[in-house]
């Protein structure tokens, strides 16, 4: 009797967990896509069965999580913004970045982000356009990626502990399908090179013709938690300008992890 019982709260605590991963796949799934998600989207991404998909849609458009437009795609909800701006309170790398994204900018005339690592996936946090009137549009705010992909994502692989690197690898041996050019021995040698050269770079790979060039940004205890990186179209970032452009990202990224770490960090009021 009591092996039966223990055997029912396995089961419950398994599907009470599955549910709140699937829960939080979504809500990643649908924040990282502005202009929102259909259902046949969600479906094709998660895997789910259409039935499931709609149904914890739905629940979380009921709790405020979730919305629909008038499309009938699937956007983020009121909730999220409310936990959001309770959040920031507690996480202010935003602020303490800014400057330091706006000066890059503003200094290599180019589109400028700073993303964030989250588990295997690289975050995109905050943006910020440069001068030169031909952008390239890879990145927005909120937009995940594998870790190895573009120049942010492979910066933060290429200078992560070893044993992590080859976690990632072990569980991302579809990479190469889903993001061509992208195998695990071509990223293993982009990264190699991102060490040598205190920098990643991505040549077009995404979107041809739109380059990326990312430096690591240090916590204090040395971990690369955050990159720095810029993106602008092919003449703009290959050539020797490149070395130059090279040369002010390690420089700006250096002063963002020294103000990370406390060195040059606002105090908080209140």
């Amino acid at each position: 009797m009591g092996s039966d019982r223990g055997s029912v709260h396995n089961v419950d605590n398994r599907t009470g967990t599955q549910v709140v991963s699937r829960v939080a796949t979504l809500l990643r799934l649908v924040a990282a896509q502005p202009a929102g998600l259909g259902t046949a989207q969600v479906v094709q991404a998660t895997g789910l069965a259409r039935a499931t998909a709609h149904r914890l849609l739905s629940a979380l458009q009921r709790e405020g999580l979730l919305d629909q437009d008038a499309a009938g795609n699937w956007v983020t909800g009121p909730e999220l913004f409310i936990f959001g701006a309770a959040a920031a309170a507690r996480f202010d790398v935003v602020d303490v970045a800014r400057p330091v994204v706006r000066s890059l900018a503003a200094r290599s005339e180019e589109s400028v982000f700073l993303s964030v690592r989250r588990g295997s996936e690289s975050v995109c946090l905050l943006a910020e356009e440069g001068s030169f009137p031909v952008r390239s549009h890879v990145l927005h705010e909120g937009i995940r990626l594998p870790l190895g992909v573009a120049s942010a994502g492979l910066v933060l692989l290429a200078f992560s502990p070893p044993g992590e690197v080859e976690e990632f690898f072990r569980h991302h041996r579809d990479l190469e399908q889903r993001y061509p050019g992208h195998d695990e021995t071509s990223v293993r040698r982009r990264a190699r090179q991102a060490v040598r050269r205190g920098y990643a770079l991505n040549p077009g790979l995404l979107v041809e013709g739109s380059w990326g060039m990312a430096a690591p940004v240090f916590e204090a205890s040395g971990r690369a938690t955050w990159a720095l990186s810029i993106t602008g179209i092919e003449p703009r970032l290959a050539g020797r300008r490149q070395a130059d452009l090279g040369r002010l990202l390690l420089e700006h990224a250096h002063d963002l992890s020294l103000r990370l770490a406390g060195g040059g960090r606002r105090p908080r009021t209140g």
